[in-house]
C-alpha cells in the first residue's frame, strides 16, 4: 500500500532537528510521495534542496494569503519559479478572514495573480480558504479555475461550498481535522465527494489527526486521514490509498 501526502510543509523549522528521520518513518509507513507546499517565495531554495535530493518529493511556489511580504509576488516571478521540473502547483494562495494579517483587497489581488500564473504554466492552484467561502469561490469562478485546475486544501467548510468547487472541476483535499471528534459535518462531506475528486494530506506540522492530535504532525500520519475516509466511505484503507494516490498523480500532472 502506498500513500500520497498532497500537502505538507516538510521544510519548516519544526523538522530541522529530525527531517531525515521523518523521511525514514514516511517510507516505513508507505508514504512514498509528498508535495512540499510553499507559503512564501523566500523558501524556494529550501524546497529545491529537498526535491533535488529525494525521489517522490515535489513542491509548489506561492505566497500564503495571510503572509506579510515586502513586495507582492508578480505573475512573472511565480511563473519563473514554477518552471522547475519538480514544481507541480502554484500556491498555497487564497482568502483567509480568520486572521487579518493581510488586508482582504491585498489577499484578493495576490490570489488572482496566482491563478493567472497557474493558467500560464498549466499547473493547478493550491487554494487556502478559511472563513471566506463566498469570496474565494467567486474569485475562482471569475478567474476560470477550471482552465488550470486546483485543490481545495485542508477543506473545512460545508457540502454547499464543496459542491461549488467540484462544479468548477476542483479536487477536495482532506486533512487531520476530518478525524476530530466534533467534526462529523466534515466527515459527511468526505463521504459525498466523488471518488475521482478527493485527495488526502497532513498540512504538517499542523493539524495532527486523531490519535496523534496535539503532537507535531508529519507526513507519516496521513495514514490516519486515509483510515477515516475509508470508514466514512465504507471502503478499505487500501482502496482509499490507491484512489487518492491516483487522484494526486493526475491532479499534479505527475508521470512516473
Amino acid at each position: 500500500m502506498e500513500l500520497f501526502d498532497s500537502h505538507c510543509h516538510i521544510d519548516f523549522e519544526q523538522f530541522d532537528e529530525d527531517r531525515d528521520d521523518v523521511f525514514v518513518r514516511m517510507q516505513e509507513a508507505g508514504v512514498s510521495r509528498i508535495v512540499a507546499v510553499a507559503v512564501e517565495l523566500e523558501q524556494t531554495p529550501r524546497l529545491l534542496d529537498l526535491v533535488e535530493k529525494r525521489d517522490g518529493v515535489w513542491f509548489s511556489v506561492g505566497v500564503h494569503p495571510n503572509h506579510e511580504v515586502a513586495e507582492e509576488p508578480t505573475v512573472a516571478q511565480l511563473c519563473a519559479l514554477a518552471k522547475h521540473e519538480k514544481c507541480v502547483a502554484i500556491g498555497e494562495s487564497g482568502m483567509d478572514f480568520f486572521r487579518h494579517h493581510v488586508e482582504p483587497e491585498v489577499q484578493e489581488a495576490r490570489f488572482r495573480s496566482h491563478i493567472q500564473a497557474a493558467h500560464i504554466m498549466q499547473k493547478p492552484v493550491i487554494v487556502h480558504m478559511r472563513d471566506a467561502d463566498e469570496v474565494t469561490l467567486r474569485i475562482l469562478d471569475e478567474e476560470n479555475i477550471a482552465g488550470c485546475g486546483g485543490i481545495m486544501h485542508c477543506f473545512s467548510s460545508t457540502w454547499q461550498a464543496a459542491k461549488a468547487a467540484l462544479d468548477m472541476g476542483m479536487s477536495i483535499s482532506f486533512s487531520g481535522n476530518v478525524t476530530f471528534k466534533n467534526n462529523q459535518a466534515l466527515r459527511d462531506v468526505a463521504a459525498k465527494v466523488p471518488e475521482d475528486m478527493f485527495l488526502i494530506e497532513t498540512d504538517s506540522p499542523y493539524l495532527a489527526p486523531v490519535p496523534k492530535r496535539g503532537k507535531r504532525n508529519e507526513p507519516t500520519y496521513v495514514q490516519h486521514v486515509a483510515e477515516c475516509l475509508a470508514e466514512v466511505r465504507g471502503v478499505s484503507l487500501e482502496h482509499i490509498a490507491k484512489v487518492s494516490t491516483h487522484n494526486a498523480l493526475q491532479r499534479f500532472h505527475i508521470k512516473l
